[in-house]
């Protein structure tokens, strides 16, 4: 396929996924903050094509996390049926959907981060560049975590869905948890294969 056929395929999947989102949610409240991440994703990666176009690598994995949030705003995260029917067969005491989002939210900020840094050149040596990288998603979940926090004391009862906490006391902890065994699962399993794909836009 082109150049033109993936960008046509992949924001057709996009703004789809996004349409059925957004079409009788199960809170409608969750689904805005659950979803807004991803638009305002949708935007950047528009404004920013022509002058700092992403490698092909970096554009799935968008796609694919911005995926992850659209479902979880439909549904809320702590009822994504697939889910609850893993928690069935696995006896596990709680439905978590919430902890694949938490996983992507390392894995994929750590290679966009990892393709900013290798072509701006901000800092040199790869042990340097891994250290930053897995720092910084871990930085990230934790303030993504002061959000949700944040927005429990705006709303009250109305944010309980977006906590998703499920009556787990170390919820917030295993979600950073999760966000940094995702940045290092990245870096270890994508570096090689974004390399390639670094040189071939050089």
């Amino acid at each position: 396929m082109n150049e033109i056929t993936l960008k046509t395929l992949w924001v057709s999947l996009f703004l789809s996924v996004l349409l059925w989102s957004g079409l009788a949610p199960k809170d409608t409240f969750t689904w805005a903050l659950e979803v807004a991440p991803a638009i305002i994703g949708f935007i950047i990666l528009v404004v920013t094509y022509s002058r700092f176009r992403l490698t092909p690598l970096l554009y799935v994995l968008i796609l694919i996390h911005s995926i992850i949030l659209m479902v979880g705003g439909h549904y809320t995260y702590a009822e994504v049926p697939l889910f609850d029917t893993l928690q069935t067969l696995f006896d596990q005491s709680r439905n978590n959907y919430d902890k694949l989002g938490h996983l992507a939210q390392g894995f994929v900020p750590a290679m966009i981060a990892r393709e900013l840094i290798i072509r701006k050149q901000i800092i040199n040596g790869t042990v340097w560049q891994n250290f930053f990288i897995v720092m910084f998603c871990l930085g990230f979940s934790a303030f993504y975590e002061l959000i949700e926090w944040w927005t429990a004391l705006l709303s009250g009862e109305g944010a309980e869905a977006f906590l998703g906490t499920q009556g787990y006391v170390w919820d917030t902890q295993s979600d950073m948890m999760f966000a940094l065994v995702g940045a290092v699962l990245a870096l270890m399993s994508l570096s090689r294969w974004h390399n390639h794909q670094l040189n071939s836009l050089r």
